[in-house]
């Protein structure tokens, strides 16, 4: 809960002093958890027991535990700030590649394609494929999900060089997942990769390859963040440039 929301939630309990106090601490969120409780009284002209009495009002057992709450706010608010920052970044730079990328090879293959399978090798890359899927199905192109690493071994063969696989791979260099590509280059099966902005095995085993860049975020529990927005992002702008790509055949006459 954010000090806004207990600010609230006890506003029936405030007094004078306590708003003094408290408009001290939302202008100075980053050095006040800092101050001891005599420092704060001062800063905000009142006395070592008003401060006290704010955090018992808040329902904190004193102003020690008041203190590590902002500390933790604090911590927390700096963490979405950069987890903002971070993700502006990554779509700026995946739509940036996006922009220069020439789609041509890739609609062509799609569109001459009897069949389109699509295979992501973690939870959120599955989650990728169903929009992926979903853009598609408004444009008369139904795609095939395959869900786990058993179907894929199951489908294997019956590929046929006039279907497309389009991979969505995080790192590209999944271990399991490179023996199955192997068949699909042995078999003459085309696929489309999209994976992260790195030089990856997948996509050296493909001319037809898609980028999503990403970032690892630190955390405070020492585990590190990745957002896959910019992999939902790629899905979508394939989808609209297929979509570009028919209606320009259509217009032509071709």
């Amino acid at each position: 809960m954010k000090l806004e929301e207990l600010i609230n939630k006890n506003y029936s309990r405030l007094h004078g002093n306590d708003f003094d106090i408290l408009k001290y601490i939302l202008n100075n969120k980053s050095t006040c958890y800092k101050l001891k409780i005599n420092e704060l009284a001062k800063k905000c002209n009142v006395s070592r027991s008003s401060v006290l009495r704010l955090a018992q009002k808040l329902n904190f057992s004193g102003y020690s535990e008041f203190r590590v709450f902002l500390k933790w706010e604090d911590e927390g608010e700096e963490v979405n700030t950069n987890y903002i920052n971070t993700l502006s970044s990554d779509i700026e730079a995946t739509l940036k590649h996006l922009h220069v990328k020439d789609f041509d090879n890739i609609c062509e293959l799609l569109e001459k394609s009897e069949r389109i399978f699509v295979y992501g090798t973690g939870s959120a890359q599955l989650n990728a494929a169903h929009e992926l899927q979903r853009a598609f199905i408004v444009q008369h192109r139904y795609i095939t999900i395959i869900h786990d690493e058993t179907k894929f071994e199951v489908i294997l063969p019956d590929l046929k060089m006039t279907d497309v696989m389009i991979i969505i791979s995080f790192s590209g260099d999944t271990p399991t997942l490179i023996p199955k590509v192997q068949k699909l280059v042995a078999k003459g099966v085309p696929f489309i990769s999209i994976t992260n902005m790195k030089n990856n095995t997948l996509a050296q085993m493909t001319p037809h390859n898609l980028y999503a860049t990403t970032t690892a975020i630190p955390t405070s529990s020492g585990i590190d963040y990745t957002s896959l927005a910019s992999f939902f992002i790629v899905g979508e702008v394939l989808a609209s440039k297929y979509l570009e790509f028919k209606e320009n055949k259509k217009f032509s006459g071709e």
